[in-house]
């Protein structure tokens, strides 16, 4: 049994029928040629056989006098959590991102392990897909997108098939019996050694708050449409876009390839709430999460960092408005730079400690910290498989919250770089058209640069 730590408890406080807290992923695979006809069916069966469940998935949650802690569970059931659903003919691709739509907007089952896995078969041009979910007390996006990375192959074959719970833990060296004991204490250590150099930080960032044009802090969000209360229910629209454009964008404007993202999203949204008449005159503020964990940690719990980026959207021209996010997101990648990942975290937790208060109470809904949440993990340069069915794309999928009705989460996949919107269905109608803005801000900031269009 070991207790849930606390930036994860919050996370089980958030959840209630209208939020779910979960991240998930929709893969796309293609059926083998000359795969049997039940193909798909073998393949659930063979994953349901693996039952040697690792840790987190064989953890479920147990509460002590209100206090939260993980269990492992000893009635484990597998057909719940690995399910088997088929599309109606034809299968369109709208169809299937409806369903993943609706599963995503379904909580958890806390009396069981958080997370469960979807087979879904009879999607169009022969392929399936899976649709997976992990509650976000469970593990951060970070770290789920390592563990989804991990048990793909790049050698296509039977021999290769693997499954996220069933995956060994990474080799480590055997811990001796005071070694718990003794992180504890050096994680005691490094926090209170952290604490002087985290309050010079809060003061240095207060100063740049009144005298730096670019500080962006999480107390400039205007009113928007996209800070309404959300529903339970859920829209998710996808697509992805060409790094190589992307990275030419960036390599044109001195830019990195995360700035152009921004500068894309940017562009999108004002186009979007432009048409609704509802873009405010002050720039849009975005949350940017940013791991802080070591290359090879794919652990369970959450980890992460925050920078809050001017989108610039009241800026018309696409030039100056990567110029200003990019000189927005400089500013704290020089302010983290100078700090410990101790530092770091606890300044995180002491500048959003008003907005999860927010969050948690509800005490000021009209006031929000930033407007959009927008996540950008990295993800693999090859060509994946699953046992010996070719990964064609991935596509994350995140939460949304009261006053957060859209969320903007990208993963790269050999070369393309997928979007996935979540939204509420309610909050923000017509959230695909957000697909066809992205595709028309790449042209545009093409155009600006004087690139050749894209053959």
């Amino acid at each position: 049994m070991s207790i849930v730590d606390p930036i994860s408890q919050i996370f089980l406080r958030l959840e209630r029928r209208n939020q779910p807290m979960h991240v998930g992923g929709l893969q796309l695979f293609s059926i083998p040629e000359h795969a049997p006809a039940d193909y798909v069916h073998q393949l659930v069966d063979r994953a349901r056989a693996q039952n040697a469940i690792q840790p987190p998935f064989d953890k479920r949650l147990k509460y002590r006098f209100g206090q939260p802690f993980w269990i492992e569970d000893h009635d484990f059931d597998m057909e719940y959590h690995v399910r088997h659903l088929a599309l109606p003919e034809p299968g369109a691709i709208r169809d299937l991102l409806a369903l993943v739509s609706m599963l995503h907007g379904g909580l958890l089952d806390r009396a069981r392990p958080l997370w469960e896995v979807y087979v879904i078969e009879g999607v169009t041009d022969n392929r399936f897909a899976i649709y997976t979910k992990f509650h976000h007390s469970m593990m951060d996006g970070i770290s789920a997108m390592r563990v989804l990375r991990r048990f793909l192959s790049i050698d296509p074959g039977t021999e290769h098939f693997r499954v996220p719970w069933q995956l060994p833990p990474r080799a480590q060296a055997r811990p001796r019996p005071w070694s718990a004991g003794l992180a504890m204490l050096q994680s005691g250590y490094r926090q209170a050694a952290a604490l002087p150099g985290t309050a010079r930080s809060l003061y240095a960032a207060w100063y740049d708050a009144r005298h730096d044009p670019d500080f962006t802090g999480p107390a400039e969000a205007p009113a928007c449409i996209l800070n309404r209360s959300v529903s339970g229910s859920r829209r998710f629209a996808a697509q992805g876009y060409s790094m190589t454009r992307i990275r030419r964008v960036a390599e044109a404007f001195g830019a990195t390839v995360n700035d152009v993202v921004l500068a894309l999203c940017s562009s999108a949204l004002r186009r979007y709430l432009s048409d609704q008449d509802a873009l405010p005159r002050a720039p849009l503020i975005a949350m940017l999460p940013v791991s802080l964990r070591d290359d090879d940690d794919d652990g369970a719990g959450n980890r992460v960092a925050l920078i809050y980026a001017n989108l610039a959207t009241d800026v018309a021209d696409p030039a100056e408005r990567l110029a200003a996010i990019k000189r927005s997101v400089d500013y704290w990648k020089r302010r983290y730079k100078r700090m410990s990942a101790e530092q770091i975290m606890a300044m995180v937790a002491a500048m959003s400690a008003p907005a999860g208060l927010n969050l948690l109470s509800g005490l000021a809904p009209s006031h929000q910290s930033f407007n959009v949440v927008i996540s950008n993990v990295p993800g693999p340069e090859d060509t994946l498989y699953f046992g010996d069915a070719e990964m064609l794309g991935m596509y994350p999928m995140s939460i949304v919250l009261d006053g957060q009705a859209l969320n903007i989460s990208l993963v790269s996949y050999r070369d393309t770089l997928e979007f996935g919107l979540m939204a509420c269905r309610r909050a923000v109608p017509s959230v695909q058209n957000l697909l066809k803005y992205l595709d028309d801000a790449l042209d545009e900031l093409e155009q600006t640069a004087d690139l050749p269009a894209d053959s």
